[in-house]
């Protein structure tokens, strides 16, 4: 009995060691040297500041910004320490009248567009940071017009990102002057860019976009 209860103790110890110090410290290391940003929570910096992540949801409620979706993690929704839904069901009529005021508001800012469905409804952490292209269409008046850019430049930056993986979404842009035409040496024959002429060209933008 006690040569059991030693190996009890050792092997407890053994474990413990192993799987709750040693298991833990490996793949915390290894996560830290193969992929650092997803290790640290894809976190947003600004000027050395931290003012957000890529994987939650902040609640932008500027005109010139793309709205997210409605939260409901926390008191005030956005909350990071407290995900959830509303846990309401569809016969709630606290969901039905926070739903209808939410349509009646979008609504109102563009008429006559049919109000995408994740523009009035939560996700299941409350902090999802991703909308669907029917909900970045229908924003895109709004934002243009505060940007002071037209529709089709929005536009043209939201299909881009709707192209392409999270890691290749474009983040920081610059409108040019001029067009791209064969005329300007931009383009060749075929309408395909020249990139060297067009790096040459735009050597001090496209130093300010990496720099910014």
């Amino acid at each position: 009995m006690k040569k059991n209860l030693v190996i009890s103790v050792l092997m407890t110890l053994m474990t413990t060691v192993l799987l709750g110090l040693v298991y833990p410290l490996v793949v915390t290391g290894l996560a830290q040297v193969l992929f650092p940003g997803k290790a640290n929570g894809q976190l947003i910096r600004h000027d050395g500041a931290v003012i957000g992540s890529h994987i939650i949801a902040q609640p932008f409620v500027g005109a010139g910004y793309f709205h997210p979706r409605p939260s409901a993690a926390g008191a005030n929704g956005y909350d990071a320490s407290n995900s959830s839904g509303s846990n309401l069901g569809p016969t709630n009529q606290k969901l039905i009248d926070r739903v209808n005021a939410d349509v009646a508001t979008a609504k109102a800012e563009n008429p006559g567009k049919p109000v995408p469905i994740d523009m009035v409804t939560t996700s299941a952490s409350g902090f999802d940071p991703h909308i669907t292209p029917a909900a970045a269409e229908f924003q895109v008046p709004r934002v243009a017009k505060t940007r002071g850019l037209t529709e089709e430049k929005v536009r043209a930056l939201v299909a881009a990102n709707t192209q392409v993986s999270q890691a290749e979404s474009i983040r920081t842009f610059r409108i040019l002057a001029g067009q791209f035409s064969e005329e300007h040496g931009t383009l060749t024959p075929s309408m395909k860019l020249k990139r060297r002429v067009i790096e040459n060209r735009y050597a001090a933008e496209i130093a300010a976009l990496y720099n910014s």
